[in-house]
């Protein structure tokens, strides 16, 4: 038993040609040869050099043989099975499914002000609640959704997000690490009797450090799948073209591939991208970019062809500082490219500017549109049944009509995705029940998922590992000086 998600049942937006492809995979494996890659930790080195290497121990610099590099990509599954709480929530990554995540956020958005702020404790729970309840949401990124939440020391913020997580949601988890905080979180997911997918994130331009690449050892041997991922930022930290950031992208990500093929072949990986471009202008990070979108199709179209599932990281925030028109065009854009290009899981749901902010009423939004991206790329049915001539034949022209029909009163609601907070009604109801816009209606219906839904709890047996975890790893942390 699996959650289902939505289903791509056409053939994916490709714009590069085989040639192109090719010049990228070449040139990927160019670099990766001669300039190589930094790896801050001597036990991975190690490893490197006893698999064909070239290892430069002093510059923690490390070569890689074209050979070694598509030889790891093969070993990586096509797709695979993630464990959630609830075995209904399940998760089949890879194929032509697509799941919808969290793009997780510092603070917390004040809808009035607009000014961020830490969450505090009962608004952490209360996101994670909303993001229980929400229809087109599968999977939990990282973080809790926000990490910034007071009372909490920011040493312990990973894994008392990821106990609170387990703890109101059945839904697949990600485990992000943090000095040395996947200890806590695979003992957590383990207590539980969950799989949580692990970490390992390259830090631009070509460079894993010490904690990546510990994360990366501790999840693989504990047995669960690792994410592996890279944020560069075009003109900055990588090229500012297109295809050069996606040259130094794809070294990175196949860099912490090859790592965890060796550590065990047949680990069950995924691919993200999250890239960038900054904005000169300014010197941000141009959030919301089309040209992050043409990164992501790009990635899709070459993790594709190696097979292995992607993740699209930068459709989750905007450039907006609020929940406007700017943030539902460049995150409804966004999602769209990256759902017809064949990513796997958008984190999509409640972020708005970069990773600063995160609101459960923009994840609701965010469930609009990742339902209709969802029923796009469902298609469309060409049956007898909804070719519908005989009824076309029997209803004729004027006066003829549709309404009445047994037939629609069958499909309507198959063929149409029907919003629960966009405003649909005419404009004279609309005048008349107050002028309500999308933004109203997803405060509203965030008031009624708090009033209703109630996650499946843990057992008792559960919460009290649970809390022996937390006060071990408060002890670990408060004995370096870090609580």
């Amino acid at each position: 038993m699996v959650m289902k998600g939505f289903t791509r049942k056409f053939k994916p937006l490709e714009i590069l040609t085989e040639e192109q492809l090719e010049a990228i995979h070449r040139g990927t494996l160019e670099v990766l040869e001669k300039t190589g890659v930094r790896v801050e930790h001597e036990r991975a080195l190690k490893m490197f050099k006893e698999n064909g290497c070239e290892v430069d121990y002093k510059r923690m610099r490390v070569s890689f043989p074209p050979g070694l590099v598509e030889e790891c990509l093969h070993k990586c599954p096509s797709s695979f099975h993630l464990k959630a709480r609830d075995p209904k929530n399940d998760l089949r990554i890879g194929g032509n499914t697509l799941y919808f995540s969290t793009f997780s956020g510092m603070r917390i958005l004040d809808l009035d002000t607009w000014k961020t702020r830490p969450a505090t404790k009962t608004e952490n729970v209360e996101a994670i609640k909303v993001l229980d309840a929400l229809d087109n949401l599968h999977y939990h990124s990282a973080y809790t959704p926000y990490f910034e939440v007071e009372g909490i020391s920011p040493s312990m913020s990973i894994p008392e997000g990821v106990a609170a997580l387990m703890r109101y949601s059945t839904k697949v988890i990600q485990a992000n690490y943090a000095l040395d905080c996947e200890i806590f979180n695979i003992k957590m997911a383990k207590t539980v009797g969950i799989e949580v997918n692990g970490a390992c994130l390259a830090s631009p331009p070509l460079t894993y450090r010490r904690d990546a690449i510990e994360s990366a050892f501790r999840f693989v041997e504990a047995g669960f799948p690792v994410w592996v991922c890279s944020g560069v930022m075009m003109g900055a930290s990588g090229p500012a073209t297109i295809a050069g950031s996606t040259i130094t992208n794809n070294a990175e990500v196949m860099t912490g591939i090859v790592l965890t093929q060796l550590i065990k072949p047949g680990t069950r990986v995924w691919a993200g991208d999250c890239a960038f471009p900054m904005e000169m202008r300014t010197g941000s990070s141009a959030f919301g970019a089309i040209e992050s979108s043409l990164h992501q199709v790009v990635f899709s179209q070459i993790w594709r062809k190696y097979g292995i599932p992607i993740v699209s990281c930068a459709v989750g925030p905007s450039s907006s500082k609020q929940i406007d028109f700017q943030c539902g065009y460049e995150k409804a854009i966004g999602a769209m490219l990256s759902a017809l290009s064949g990513a796997n899981v958008l984190t999509s749901y409640g972020g708005v500017y970069g990773e600063l902010a995160f609101h459960p009423v923009q994840a609701i939004l965010d469930d609009e549109i990742a339902g209709m991206v969802g029923r796009f790329i469902e298609s469309v049915d060409v049956t007898e049944e909804t070719l519908a001539i005989d009824l076309i034949d029997e209803v004729g022209p004027i006066p003829g009509m549709y309404l009445d029909k047994e037939h629609t009163r069958k499909w309507w609601k198959k063929e149409q995705f029907m919003p629960k907070v966009a405003d649909r009604t005419s404009y004279p109801e609309w005048m008349e029940k107050g002028k309500k816009s999308a933004l109203d209606h997803a405060k509203e219906r965030m008031k009624e998922i708090l009033a209703t839904h109630e996650p499946t709890p843990l057992t008792s047996d559960q919460e009290a590992a649970l809390e022996r975890i937390l006060e071990e790893a408060r002890k670990y942390y408060s004995e370096r000086g870090l609580l």
